[in-house]
């Protein structure tokens, strides 16, 4: 015996029924209609009903999920703005070229992706010839994040108009010997034609929601009108399981962008095997994104399906296609007719019924080519309604076959996204197909031919007057596009420069310069200050009402600290981005605000402020995605190292950050010490990257959260701060002329260390030691790394770092806050001894002087190691370490 249904409360008992004899008559109605009429046509009923309720504008729970058709039926479609059969004609050569790119490309084992295009060309097409606006029109045109694996498809348009060769087409995925081309979309690489990065997965989706965002902010901070910019993201259903690709579609429809599309190709495959292979990806993504707030419009079948729907009198046909997963689909994708009859048909009887006046060749239309995807007419028709939408950002669903028009051989294949070219006999099949004017003389040659219909053709002026009429070719990128920006007055800086006896941490520095700097006239309005919910440990709430925090919304609501100084204050035209627990979102706002110069011709300074562990260790894949789209501005990894935070413990005691950020040729990274120090760098990174001769590179500093007195930056140390060694502290005058001398080298707030370990060496072991400030461990490698090129090419180039340390006396001892490898980066420059001391391992709670203690680092510590270093010369005497270890409890 089975238990009964147990009815689960609602939200609706606990309302008042002001009309329970109303309330009774309408569920009897509905009862009645599913006795009488079946379940499915009480089912229908309902769904329209809400669907009903939902245009009329009545506050009721709106359905996730629709039935697994086309959202604009075949009679609602617009009258398509274009020629068809020339549009047919252009599609058909990018198809061929593309396939061809890869295929000859295989020859050098270079690889390349055949099938994602073949399913998405008509997605491109119909956007490029209709919609995608460029950039020599008015304002800044759209902004089109590509999906990755389909460059070789823009690369083939790219060819038919003109702007690539077809040496350049041979050269795909080889650019080491010059003019080659990358094999995704790499700005850094291509920088004429890519504007954004969008291979790692996942990054693309969430950077075109920060940048459609970011587009806004602009706007509304009436920096540059972009009320004609429009962002496409180009997606695969894939990719979209990736979590940063759906982590801020709720911030999309909260701050209604509709300048924003997402298009997502659903060829229901991953690049082993099916999607979702036991359900239903499309219906999936449309109940994740109605959910979310955004209006969702699917582009699933086909014109061929239209006599199918007709004919379903009943709803059999949409329920089956509801019931059957995405994976057996595939496989109607590739089986015969009688298959397909069989399994799909054969389900209830109305399906046999409905099959029984439909021909073999209509079936195998329908189930093995037929998709909204492939579909000028149907596609254009998602476009219109998405740019025409308006208070919410739209995603297209458009279904398509994985490697369409390939033959069958590629088609719905699991292996098809490791397939990488085609044989002789599948391109002939392919230009039967497209109807192409290739001759089977040239099909007879072991590689197979580019294909061009003449650069004065009618489908290359086609091409070209359709992208004059929308601002020029797309994709492309401004390079250059704006003037050097003035730089700040040096009083901004004068502050830092001077120093403070009163203590002071360096974070709390950093944000001093900026508030100055915020305040300047000149660009003062061009900083973006962006922050993941950490503005106050960071000391930066009195950005909040000066600058104000930037909602669309502006604040509609009395904040419960109004009457504070420094209050919770939210303006339309804040500066201030603020972004909650989200550090890949504020790391998508940076990147978005980074690359403005080029993107909108407005140069933009932002700053990202962050616990130092949760920058490049949790979002350093968004860093390359920095270093790719040439962004600049500053990354600030604040409460740094690994032993200044008290008490947080192991997760939030950042030791190698450094160490990461060294990997990335873009990212110049200091570890400054004193307050005067972060003036200067900063003030060389607005000179580098904003000046007369801007450099595509991006600035990382680690401050520190603990308040230390900060002297008056000496004389003559610019140079040396910038380039990342000078020395701050000489030793006292030797005691007599045969006294031990050592060099002690330290970054960050480990100079405090080395300061206290130099009176200690001078006063109890009469051991005379210089201190250095080290303000970039990875500028002086840089620098020693060039010097080493350098001479490969015949040419005699000393390291900065060795001339630095030239006349030194004695070992080096390098000591940070961070893991020996940090330092260690420039050892094998150094010419004396060398020996380092670092907090390798993992973090742990307590208080900073016992952290310090556990991993070798504190003063004490830098007396002992440099006595070791000493006894190994036989300048002091090997019992001395051992007193030392002693007397201080090591």
């Amino acid at each position: 015996m089975t238990d009964p249904v147990r009815k689960l409360p609602s939200e609706l008992d606990q309302l008042p029924d002001r009309d329970t004899e109303e309330t009774a008559e309408w569920a009897a109605s509905l009862d009645a209609v599913a006795k009488a009429a079946g379940s499915h046509r009480a089912e229908y009923l309902m769904r329209r009903t809400l669907q009903h309720a939902e245009a009329a504008g009545l506050a009721l729970p709106k359905l996730l999920e629709t039935d697994y058709v086309n959202t604009i039926p075949t009679a609602s479609e617009p009258a398509f703005d274009g020629d068809l059969e020339m549009e047919s004609r252009i599609t058909a050569w990018n198809r061929w070229n593309a396939a061809a790119m890869v295929t000859r490309g295989s020859r050098f084992g270079v690889g390349g992706h055949i099938a994602t295009f073949a399913s998405a060309a008509w997605l491109y097409e119909t956007g490029f010839n209709h919609f995608f606006r460029g950039k020599e029109g008015d304002g800044s045109g759209d902004q089109l994040y590509i999906q990755g694996h389909a460059s070789p498809g823009i690369y083939a348009r790219a060819f038919l108009d003109g702007r690539l060769s077809e040496q350049q087409l041979d050269n795909f995925r080889q650019e080491a010997g010059g003019n080659g081309l990358p094999s995704y979309p790499h700005p850094r690489r291509l920088p004429w034609l890519w504007e954004f990065p969008t291979v790692s997965m996942g990054l693309g989706p969430l950077s075109a929601v920060y940048q459609a965002r970011f587009n806004r902010y602009l706007q509304n901070r009436n920096i540059k009108d972009t009320s004609n910019s429009h962002v496409w993201a180009f997606l695969g259903d894939g990719e979209m399981d990736e979590p940063e690709a759906t982590a801020a579609l709720t911030l999309a429809a909260r701050e209604g962008l509709d300048n924003l599309t997402f298009v997502i190709n659903c060829n229901l495959q991953r690049l082993d095997g099916p999607v979702r292979a036991n359900f239903r990806v499309v219906q999936e993504l449309e109940g994740a994104f109605r959910g979310a707030g955004w209006n969702v419009v699917k582009s699933l079948w086909g014109s061929a399906w239209d006599e199918l729907f007709q004919l379903d009198t009943t709803g059999a046909l949409v329920r089956r296609l509801r019931a059957v997963p995405d994976a057996q689909f595939q496989t109607y994708a590739t089986r015969d007719v009688a298959y397909i009859r069989e399994h799909f048909f054969g389900a209830e009887p109305a399906l046999k019924q409905l099959a029984a006046v439909l021909t073999d060749a209509k079936i195998a239309e329908c189930f093995h080519t037929s998709r909204g995807g492939h579909e000028a007419r149907k596609v254009y028709a998602a476009y219109k309604a998405a740019v025409e939408f308006k208070g919410a950002p739209t995603v297209i669903l458009a279904q398509t076959v994985k490697g369409y028009t390939l033959g069958p051989g590629f088609e719905s294949r699991n292996a098809n996204h490791q397939m990488k070219k085609l044989t002789g006999k599948e391109f002939r099949a392919m230009r039967d197909l497209l109807e192409l004017p290739i001759p089977d003389a040239r099909l007879d040659e072991s590689l197979v031919p580019y294909g061009h219909p003449g650069a004065d053709s009618p489908e290359v002026r086609y091409l070209q007057e359709r992208r004059a009429a929308l601002g020029g070719p797309a994709p492309a990128r401004r390079m250059h596009a704006s003037a050097p920006l003035p730089q700040p007055a040096e009083k901004s800086f004068a502050a830092l420069k001077k120093g403070s006896k009163q203590p002071m941490a360096t974070t709390m520095a950093f944000v001093r310069l900026v508030k100055d700097l915020m305040r300047d006239k000149e660009t003062g309005k061009r900083w973006v200050p962006i922050v993941p919910d950490e503005a106050r440990t960071f000391g930066m709430e009195a950005l909040f009402p000066s600058a104000g925090i930037y909602s669309p919304l502006g604040q509609t609501y009395d904040p419960v600290d109004r009457d504070q100084l420094m209050y919770y204050k939210e303006a339309k035209d804040g500066q201030v981005l603020n972004e909650g627990i989200t550090e890949a979102g504020a790391m998508a706002d940076f990147i978005a605000a980074a690359s403005a110069y080029s993107t909108h011709g407005e140069p933009m300074i932002p700053f990202y402020i962050f616990y130092s562990m949760f920058g490049w260790q949790r979002t350093g894949d968004q860093m390359w995605q920095l270093a790719d789209q040439l962004g600049k501005g500053f990354i600030v990894g604040a409460t740094a190292g690994r032993t200044t935070l008290t008490g947080e413990g192991l997760q939030h005691a950042d030791g190698h950050s450094h160490l990461i950020a060294s990997t990335n040729p873009a990212s110049l990274n200091y570890d400054p010490a004193f307050a005067y120090e972060v003036a200067v760098i900063v003030q060389d990174g607005l000179k580098r990257m904003y000046g007369e001769n801007p450099e595509d590179v991006f600035y990382y500093l680690t401050v520190y959260n603990e308040p230390m007195p900060q002297p008056t930056m000496p004389e003559g140390v610019e140079e040396g701060i910038v380039k990342g060694l000078y020395r701050f502290k000489e030793a006292a005058p030797a005691t007599s002329p045969d006294a031990a001398r050592a060099q002690l080298i330290a970054s960050g707030t480990a100079i405090h260390w080395a300061l206290e370990a130099q009176e200690l060496l001078a006063a109890e072991w009469n051991v005379f030691a210089d201190v250095w400030s080290a303000t970039s461990w990875g500028e002086l490698r840089r620098d020693a790394l060039e010097a080493d090129e350098a001479l490969l090419r015949g040419e005699q180039r000393i390291p900065y770092v060795t001339q630095a340390l030239a006349d030194a006396q004695g070992p080096v001892v390098a000591v940070s806050d961070w893991m020996r490898q940090v330092p260690d980066q420039i050892s094998q420059w150094v010419e004396q001894d060398y020996t380092s001391l670092g907090t390798d391992g993992f973090g742990l709670s307590d208080t900073r002087e016992a952290a310090r203690r556990h991993f070798g680092v504190d003063a004490q510590s830098v007396v002992v190691a440099t006595l070791a270093q000493l006894s190994k010369r036989g300048t002091v005497p090997a019992s001395a370490v051992k007193e030392a270890r002693e007397r201080y409890g090591l």
